[in-house]
């Protein structure tokens, strides 16, 4: 899929002392978020994540950023910047350091430590450089300062750019949770300290931009939790992020005050918070943890299961559970099933085919629709709007959301004064040049499909076939030609797959085919392609006229 911008052509050489800003991902979409700056002649990569598929994607494993606009240069790209952990953040990093393996990544600890165990699994080591809020650091001609935020993962932070064009403050994905668990509050005065300095450019967080008010605080959520946990008959599974520490953090203590066990269930779950409790981020008590192979053993009523699987996910553990293809995990009546997440935009089919899954089975599900068991990462608009009159942006470009998020963002910098404000789509240039955001053109911006081990061989093309396949079926149609006279050696003959049960189901069409057989061979058409389009036409204007499908018609031409 490419992401056309009618109007706007290649933009200019970027002139001197001037700022460019070119999203390759998370405009327009919940994910595959990566911006790149230019000054002079380096490039700052901020983020670098992936997107996951939908179902008009079929057989995709992940979708990446395109790299193209950058490839060329990459010699030039001083550092990735990693604003926190997250998949739609730093998933995509992996395929960028195929390029080039030793571009810096700078990051906090836990940012840096789940993309060192995720870069394990493509056996890259890369070259990193941890940074905790407040330091500031030069990169190139970049001066970098990271700022705390608050968000649904430790350690997420925003990053001020400055050079000779300007102040740039990218804030990431960022909530204000006035308590947070951690006590790591989002830095609203540095915020203010760089407003009052003069920020000229904010790219910021519009995910819930459309969302009155202000969000839950995290603790809120305890407490349901505990309720939950303590008024389950049987075993209690809860579904979150894998990243989402501090929710972890709550389904233990509750566990632990009810005296179940607990394990970890999912290769993400089990490696991410492996990775929280060596730093120390999360604190698991003394013998509550035990191994998936040691719960068929307890109690049931003692049992807690920490899963994956949130959102849906075809091949996550939760999804697997609901379709009873678990080799481990099978969902049993009274047991309680806990969605510990928000819906990502586009999920919301899966998500509840897994839920009405776990309810056949008779299973107790419990989500946000229904109880407090979730809240935001993602500043609501009261949250946007105190942001914006904090730091006083000279121009605004709402980033990291769906149009409607991005518009509904815009809409906020208006009412507080902004006086210019952008909105892009992924490959839109924009430059910074005396003060002032513009728009100068575009770049070639599409989607690269992760398909197996292959990246980017499969395109719009290839999916298109899949679709029709996937929908609407496939028929071969076979034709032996002797290759001596070019005369029909036999009748033709069709198969079909996902198309039709019946038997007869193209009984009615071989007299038309071999109409036109004997028509090609009247006018002395031999040649084996040309005779496979004709056929082809005909049984696939007769599909349509009679069943009002469209299948894929493959003819095969054999000469024998």
């Amino acid at each position: 899929m490419s992401h056309p911008h009618p109007g706007l052509g290649t933009p200019p050489p970027l002139l001197e002392g001037g700022l460019r800003v070119v999203a390759l991902g998370g405009l327009g979409e919940i994910g595959r978020n990566m911006t790149v700056f230019e000054y002079g002649d380096k490039l700052l990569v901020v983020d670098c994540g992936v997107l996951f598929p939908e179902t008009e994607q079929p057989g995709i494993d992940l979708i990446l950023p395109d790299f193209s606009y950058i490839r060329e240069r990459l010699d030039d790209v001083v550092a990735v910047v990693l604003t926190h952990g997250h998949e739609d953040h730093i998933g995509a990093v992996p395929y960028l350091l195929r390029e080039r393996r030793d571009i810096p990544i700078i990051g906090s600890r836990f940012t840096l430590a789940l993309l060192q165990a995720k870069l394990k699994e493509h056996r890259v080591v890369p070259v990193v450089d941890e940074v905790v809020e407040g330091d500031r650091m030069q990169v190139g001609p970049f001066d970098l300062e990271f700022f705390a935020v608050n968000h649904s993962i430790p350690d997420a932070m925003a990053v001020a750019i400055r050079t000779e064009a300007g102040l740039v403050l990218h804030t990431g994905d960022f909530k204000m949770d006035q308590l947070p668990l951690d006590g790591r509050l989002t830095d609203l005065g540095g915020f203010a300290r760089l407003g009052a300095e003069g920020v000229d450019l904010l790219l910021s967080d519009s995910t819930n931009a459309e969302v009155p008010g202000f969000v839950t605080p995290e603790r809120e959520i305890g407490p349901v939790l505990e309720e939950v946990v303590r008024t389950a008959s049987r075993r209690v599974i809860v579904a979150c992020f894998a990243s989402h520490v501090h929710r972890v953090q709550q389904v233990l203590d509750a566990a632990e005050h009810h005296g179940r066990k607990v394990a970890f269930v999912g290769r993400s779950m089990v490696r991410n918070m492996g990775v929280a409790s060596d730093l120390g981020l999360l604190q698991i008590p003394p013998g509550i943890v035990v191994e998936m192979k040691d719960i068929e053993r307890l109690d049931p009523r003692k049992v807690l299961l920490v899963s994956t699987g949130s959102q849906g996910e075809p091949l996550s553990a939760l999804s697997r559970m609901a379709n009873r293809s678990h080799h481990q995990v099978r969902i049993e009546p009274e047991d309680t099933v806990v969605l510990a997440s928000s819906l990502i935009p586009g999920n919301e089919n899966a998500v509840y085919r897994v839920i009405n899954g776990l309810s056949r089975w008779g299973a107790r599900v419990i989500h946000k629709g229904v109880a407090k068991v979730h809240v935001s990462g993602h500043a609501p608009a009261g949250e946007l709007l105190y942001l914006l009159n904090a730091v006083k942006p000279s121009n605004l470009m709402p980033v990291h959301g769906e149009w409607r998020h991005l518009r509904a963002h815009a809409e906020l910098g208006r009412l507080t004064g902004v006086d210019s404000i952008v909105l892009a789509d992924d490959g839109v240039v924009v430059d910074l040049i005396d003060g002032r955001a513009t728009i100068v053109g575009a770049v070639p911006c599409g989607y690269v499909y992760v398909d197996g081990l292959e990246v980017g061989d499969v395109g719009e093309s290839t999916l298109k076939d899949r679709r029709i396949l996937g929908e609407e079926g496939f028929i071969s149609l076979t034709i032996a030609v002797d290759s001596m006279t070019g005369k029909i050696a036999g009748a033709p003959q069709i198969a079909a797959r996902g198309f039709s049960d019946d038997p007869k189901a193209f009984d009615d069409v071989l007299p038309l085919l071999e109409a036109e057989l004997d028509r090609a061979a009247a006018e002395g058409v031999s040649e084996p392609h040309q005779l496979g389009q004709q056929l082809r036409r005909v049984l696939g204007r007769w599909v349509s006229d009679t069943y009002r499908r469209r299948p894929m018609i493959i003819p095969v031409v054999l000469e024998v």
